[in-house]
């Protein structure tokens, strides 16, 4: 099991570190290279990237999936190793290397309140394969959909030879495209989940 990158979600939980998302449709003025780098690092340092690493491991070994390093819990730090790689390289091919060279904005833009329930859903997810040029205009998700192959790719590096093949690869690639959709419903709605609870536990004037 591979874990998706974490842009979106660290701009939902952290505004203050990585900058607010916007309820508006359009997008942000484009990050500088510079701000694409400060964002990877900012992923790469977060305890969020180690949680889901050790989540991601834990799940692996539970269900014996790849990479398979073996079915002893001793196999584990191995798995958390590969697994926290896996997010890392994801990080550092999409939101910086081929964002850069692409000039594209990987950070999610919530749609926000103003929007009906599915139509936000079907949008967060549809942001793994589409996304914003530097200049605002939408485009393809390059930088995502080529990310996530390479990084699947890279795995073949440090993964167990039971784990190097095509099948597998490609499964790492399809699951991690796939999940970097569903990681945008976290941002997408946490703002909505957030304000709610903060009305109701508000003292009443």
């Amino acid at each position: 099991m591979r874990w998706p990158p974490y842009a979106s979600l660290l701009l939902a939980v952290a505004p203050a570190a990585l900058g607010q998302t916007s309820d508006a449709a359009a997008a942000p003025p484009g990050p500088s290279i510079s701000e694409k780098w400060r964002l990877f690092e900012t992923e790469t340092v977060a305890p969020i990237t180690l949680v889901a690493g050790a989540f991601s491991a834990a799940y692996s070994q539970a269900t014996r999936s790849a990479p398979d390093y073996g079915r002893t819990w001793d196999a584990y730090p191995q798995r958390l190793g590969a697994e926290t790689t896996d997010i890392i390289s994801q990080n550092f091919f999409g939101d910086f290397l081929l964002a850069s060279a692409l000039h594209e904005d990987t950070r999610y833009v919530r749609r926000g309140s103003a929007y009906k329930f599915f139509p936000r859903v079907a949008y967060a997810i549809s942001r793994s394969v589409v996304t914003h040029a530097d200049s605002g205009v939408p485009t393809f998700n390059w930088s995502n959909v080529v990310g996530t192959a390479l990084s699947a790719g890279l795995s073949n590096a440090y993964y167990p030879p039971a784990s190097r093949t095509a099948s597998v690869t490609l499964v790492n690639w399809g699951t991690s495209l796939a999940g970097s959709g569903f990681a945008n419903l976290l941002p997408e709605f946490w703002p909505d989940f957030h304000n709610s609870v903060r009305r109701h536990l508000s003292p009443r004037r």
